[in-house]
């Protein structure tokens, strides 16, 4: 059985907060607590919270951090690239290539970085990643120097379109979307080149 995947936009962004959930052990994992941390214990009711995952440690995407490791005790992971958040230490160091387990499923990790030097994403199984602001529908995640735009076009170009089109992504903020329907224009933008001060919100077209 796959794990069942909930979202719900909070804080003032908006931004998405997932819940795994592995129903035949009835333990579930939060990925990016960003506000709200009653909605987010809600989604988590008759589960036992084993992990908190962060795709990185923009603020947005922590608010409720301290808040439910304080409630729930579980184990926050995240890569070390990421900057620390005050107040709250993380457990474990996660990398690309790590393997986690929520109950009986597991969970395959990405380094996609780009938006910050530390992003990962995770493979859920059934060719569904929640990508964090890695990718969003119509472009990629916002970047503040060329730099860093150029490290978010080598991930998507090097990891993130070598997934299958099938592939459903989930972002940080805003809809899913799909590999398949993202790759046209992701291909013909990069075929295209950029500007070499280029950075900030970019959309495929």
């Amino acid at each position: 059985m796959p794990l069942k995947l909930l979202q719900k936009s909070v804080g003032p962004w908006p931004m998405n907060t997932y819940v795994l959930i592995c129903e035949e052990t009835k333990t579930s994992a939060i990925v990016d607590p960003g506000a709200e941390a009653k909605a987010i214990l809600e989604m988590v009711e008759g589960t036992r919270v084993s992990k908190i995952l962060l795709t990185h440690t923009h603020k947005d995407h922590v608010g409720a951090l301290a808040e439910l490791k304080k409630i729930t005790r579980a184990t926050i992971f995240q890569h070390p690239d990421e900057k620390d958040i005050p107040g709250v230490r993380f457990d474990i160091s996660l990398r690309g290539g790590d393997t986690l387990k929520v109950g009986n499923q597991k969970i395959h990790t990405f380094h996609t970085p780009g938006h910050t030097p530390g992003m990962i994403s995770f493979g859920i199984g059934e060719n569904r990643v929640l990508v964090g602001d890695t990718l969003f529908v119509n472009g990629p995640g916002r970047t503040e120097t060329p730099r860093d735009f150029a490290t978010t076009m080598r991930t998507l170009r090097t990891i993130v379109f070598k997934w299958p089109n099938e592939t459903e992504f989930y972002p940080g903020h805003g809809p899913s979307g799909k590999i398949g329907d993202e790759r046209p224009a992701f291909e013909a933008f990069f075929k295209a080149g950029w500007a070499k001060d280029l950075c900030g919100d970019v959309a495929w077209k």
